[in-house]
């Protein structure tokens, strides 16, 4: 693959982002950033709360993504809610290849991953259906919409036959 792409990995807590993200930067050979590492402490605290995050709270978050990215100009690898529209394009500023890995799945299926997960600071099945109903499902041509039933392999060869169309 010749041209450099920021992959951005997607979707509400529990999909699998850090999962799919990692084996996505392995497979390319990407820096792999995990985007909850940035959150500031004020947010990690309201999620730990199990207060759900607001527009304000994401804003300087998504904005020290986004320049975490624009560093990155051989490619790199993002997990990321993204949840909204305008998130992704706070992320995508003045980025050059940026393309949308949205791993989606259906709630029963999330909220039971999210119930094994252990050492994690999001907490609860209402902050769960707040990100559900926060999420505006992504479309357009930077968008690799991925079922997270597959298994991890199966969605690296899947995000790598899109790409190298591309």
């Amino acid at each position: 693959m010749a041209k450099a792409f920021q992959l951005i990995v997607m979707g509400v807590s529990g999909c699998g982002k850090s999962t799919v993200a990692e084996a996505l930067a392995k497979h390319f050979g990407y820096p792999y950033l995990e985007g909850d590492s940035y959150h500031p402490t004020a947010n990690i605290n309201k999620m730990r709360r199990g207060q759900p995050l607001n527009d304000d709270d994401r804003q300087g978050w998504l904005e020290t993504l986004n320049s975490l990215l624009k560093k990155q100009i051989g490619g790199a690898v993002l997990s990321c809610s993204a949840l909204k529209p305008h998130y992704r394009t706070t992320l995508c500023d003045d980025i050059s290849n940026p393309v949308f890995v949205y791993l989606k799945g259906d709630f029963d299926t999330i909220w039971a991953r999210l119930q094994t997960r252990k050492g994690h600071f999001f907490q609860g099945q209402a902050m769960l259906q707040s990100q559900f109903d926060t999420l505006i499902e992504p479309t357009g041509n930077n968008v690799i919409t991925v079922d997270i039933r597959l298994t991890i392999p199966e969605i690296v060869t899947q995000v790598a036959k899109e790409l190298a169309r591309r």
